[in-house]
């Protein structure tokens, strides 16, 4: 048997290290959202899910909760 011509590199064998996470740093923050306007995001929504049927059908508390899921699912850093 004969061996492989040499490629002209060596192998070197690399480990990648993952940079480590930085701490999120105070100035960019989020900043707590008051009772009064979550709650105006979330009626903003509600009507937002019922203009876009038409304001035909639908139930407004379905609509309300929905919205109240989808706000906080984004004030809290989730996606939605």
């Amino acid at each position: 048997m004969s061996e492989p011509a040499p490629s002209g590199r060596a192998k070197r064998s690399r480990s990648r290290k993952t940079p480590a996470k930085r701490a999120t740093p105070a100035a960019t923050a989020r900043p707590p959202v008051s009772a009064e306007h979550r709650h105006a995001l979330i009626a903003q929504s509600a009507y937002l899910r019922a203009a876009a049927r038409g304001f035909a059908g639908g139930d407004p508390v379905a609509d309300w909760l929905a919205s109240e899921r989808e706000v906080d699912a984004l004030l809290s850093g989730g996606n939605g």
